[in-house]
């Protein structure tokens, strides 16, 4: 009895390694079959697979492509950096057929593993190749000097929907001023916050107004940052200092951080948030009462395309970039805008799309 109830607790305990290194889901009965089914292997950034931001979105469009396509998807959470080339291994011993890492900060882990695997298809969120330029070293501070044909960037101008909110947040504001932060100052984080100052400043140029943009400027290309990407506690300081030096609607660009600042908000009242990379009325409802707009990315189309053509047959690497024009980025409805506000939003889209006015 003792060594039965032994037996059973290593069993529980090995259960539960498992569940806290990744999760997966499967295909649809009726499908492929778990040994010929396609393989799709996901890696997250350090915000997790529940960030309600990019990892989530982009999981979303696993989990169509289980569903629709009859694929086998599963993802490893990273919690640090080193997990990342780890995680990459794992996946290509399990011979998984499209590995989709998430994040920037992948690009280098991504790259290495594509070289040394020409025969496994890869594609990276927020990241495309090459990457290499400058002083900067192959397969250390950057991923490939060229495109690779097994590697697939999917990118985004989010500096045209960040755009967007800018000139609604200004046009929204009470206070005259507005803010924006990061979690850490790289592109694909910054790209949001050059393209709301941009916006911001439009719409003074139109109005004749002064709203001021705390947090980020892009002329020194510099700005407030927290460091990192999972600090609720960080989120709520952020906005709680905006707020002290005036601003009514806060911009954060930092995954689940961005939720501290929500919180923040909805309890005191003294603030507004623009989303980002979700819908937030959606993927963080919770907060629907404080969220202005969301600069959208449209991850889960973008991975599911990637998903697809991999099984197809029909893959190329290079890079995918959503805009405005192919729906691969936009903002959400905007809270209590007037129609003259929601007028003048479409003709913005409408000329960033035809070239008339610049994103940044």
């Amino acid at each position: 009895m003792k060594k039965f109830y032994l037996v059973m607790v290593a069993l529980i305990v090995a259960s539960m390694v498992l569940t806290a290194c990744g999760g997966s889901a499967a295909a649809p009965s009726g499908g492929d079959t778990a040994a010929s089914a396609f393989k799709v292997g996901q890696v997250t950034d350090l915000g997790g697979i529940d960030d309600k931001s990019f990892n989530a979105t982009a999981y979303a469009g696993v989990e169509r492509a289980v569903k629709d396509l009859g694929v086998q998807g599963k993802y490893l959470e990273s919690t640090q950096q080193s997990d990342y080339g780890k995680n990459i291994q794992q996946l290509l011993g399990e011979k998984t057929d499209l590995i989709i890492t998430v994040g920037f900060l992948l690009g280098v882990d991504t790259a290495t593993a594509a070289k040394a695997n020409p025969d496994t298809k890869f594609a990276i969120v927020d990241y495309s190749y090459p990457d290499c330029f400058g002083d900067a070293k192959e397969g250390q501070t950057c991923g490939s000097a060229s495109e690779m044909p097994n590697v697939l960037g999917l990118t985004f101008a989010t500096d045209q929907a960040g755009f967007l909110a800018g000139y609604a947040a200004a046009a929204s504001t009470k206070t005259g001023k507005v803010a924006t932060f990061g979690g850490i100052n790289i592109p694909t984080v910054n790209i949001f916050m050059k393209g709301f100052q941009a916006g911001v400043k439009y719409y003074n140029a139109q109005k004749g107004a002064n709203v001021e943009v705390l947090g980020w400027d892009t002329a020194k290309d510099d700005g407030s940052f927290t460091g990192n990407f999972d600090s609720l506690d960080d989120g709520r300081s952020f906005a709680e200092s905006f707020v002290q030096e005036g601003a009514d609607i806060v911009m954060p660009v930092a995954g689940p951080v961005g939720l501290g600042s929500a919180a923040y908000c909805k309890e005191t009242g003294a603030c507004m948030i623009v989303g980002v990379d979700t819908d937030w009325t959606v993927s963080a409802s919770e907060y629907t009462d404080v969220i202005l707009t969301s600069v959208m990315k449209k991850m889960d189309n973008a991975v599911y395309d990637a998903i697809k053509a991999a099984k197809d047959g029909s893959f190329k690497g290079g890079s995918y970039v959503g805009t405005l024009a192919n729906g691969g980025v936009d903002i959400a409805a905007v809270k209590g805008a007037s129609s003259d506000l929601n007028a003048e939003l479409d003709a913005i889209r409408k000329g960033i799309i035809d070239g008339s006015i610049a994103a940044q």
